[in-house]
């Protein structure tokens, strides 16, 4: 039986086509850095990644520094099973410089352009590929270098034709303001979550007034949207997994994310599917995203999930979300999708 092709929505002004939803291979890199999700075993994550291509997802965003190189290789090994004419895209990013000597130290921020492109070499060869379709900045810097600078350089690497395409992460709307003038954005990719809304309030409305694409991360708050997160679950996250040490994990503000995700049952029941389709799709109807960035560590997660691709909330779900939101008091940012004016 063949499957209903997943719906996609152009890339900004780019070439490319994505699906709604791609695959996030962030804990994918393991729990061997300062970042890290705790251990993974890397024959789950190519399942994974297989398993997400063919029931339709299209597109792959890693990074270097995930697992310090090895989310781009396992990323490599997991293509090298899948047919050259249906490779999904992949996206990665550059700007974070670990210490070999210390993988538990935070990563630098680092723009300068010879870094840079050596990051770029480095990800061609782990990746496997000889082109990047989506080469993205993950952090402004802290180094002294401008971002007049830094974005220049990944310019370039898109006319010598090393990247497809180039994109900004975690970066403001002034700051995109500054890029923009320098050479053309294609993508942004900030955090976005009904946990954490803020980018709704300038960075979404800059995009599309300048047709940037925009590809949002942790959708389901690095799990706790996925409707299977527990306060025992969060207590026993082990030192190597990061999210042990996030303030969304803990407390008062831990006991309100919970809140919010029995409060998404009821909907996530109406559309028999999982809370963390609703999470995702809630996050889609947001005018100005183009695709949510929906990590995996085994097939079974990716099928929990994949429904978002085509799942559309109406009215009646988007105010019971807002009316969560404003009961719980679970995150900060803008509460509600508002479409532009025609």
């Amino acid at each position: 039986m063949t499957e209903t092709p997943l719906p996609t929505r152009r890339l900004g002004t780019t070439d490319m086509n994505i699906t709604r939803v791609g695959f996030g291979a962030w804990a994918i890199g393991g729990g061997d850095w300062a970042y890290g999700w705790g251990k993974q075993d890397d024959s789950q994550s190519i399942s994974a990644i297989r398993h997400a291509v063919e029931r339709g997802i299209n597109w792959v965003d890693t990074a270097a520094v995930y697992g310090l190189g090895h989310s781009e290789e396992v990323v490599a090994e997991a293509l090298r099973g899948i047919p050259a004419d249906r490779r999904p895209l992949v996206f990665t990013k550059c700007g974070l410089v670990w210490d070999d000597a210390d993988h538990a130290a935070a990563p630098k921020r680092v723009g300068q352009p010879a870094s840079l492109r050596r990051e770029a070499e480095n990800s061609l060869r782990r990746l496997g590929v000889e082109r990047i379709d989506l080469y993205q900045m993950h952090w402004p810097t802290d180094d002294g270098t401008a971002l007049e600078d830094y974005w220049q350089t990944l310019l370039d690497l898109k006319s010598e034709g090393k990247v497809r395409a180039v994109g900004l992460s975690n970066h403001s709307a002034a700051q995109l303001t500054v890029a923009e003038t320098v050479g053309h954005v294609d993508t942004l990719q900030p955090p976005f979550s009904a946990i954490r809304r803020d980018s709704a309030a300038a960075e979404l409305p800059w995009c599309l007034t300048h047709e940037t694409g925009v590809i949002v991360y942790s959708p389901m708050q690095s799990g706790l949207l996925s409707g299977g997160f527990t306060a025992e679950r969060a207590k026993a996250l082990p030192e190597n997994d990061w999210r042990s040490r996030n303030p969304q994990f803990t407390g008062e503000k831990l006991t309100q994310n919970l809140a919010l995700v029995d409060a998404l049952r009821p909907i996530a029941a109406r559309h028999d599917v999982s809370v963390g389709a609703v999470a995702i799709a809630w996050a889609l109807a947001w005018p100005g995203i183009t695709g949510t960035i929906v990590g995996a560590r085994s097939p079974q997660q990716v099928d929990g999930w994949l429904a978002a691709a085509g799942l559309r909330l109406d009215p009646e779900d988007l105010r019971a979300v807002t009316d969560a939101l404003t009961a719980t008091g679970a995150g900060s940012g803008p509460l509600h999708p508002v479409q532009p004016e025609a």
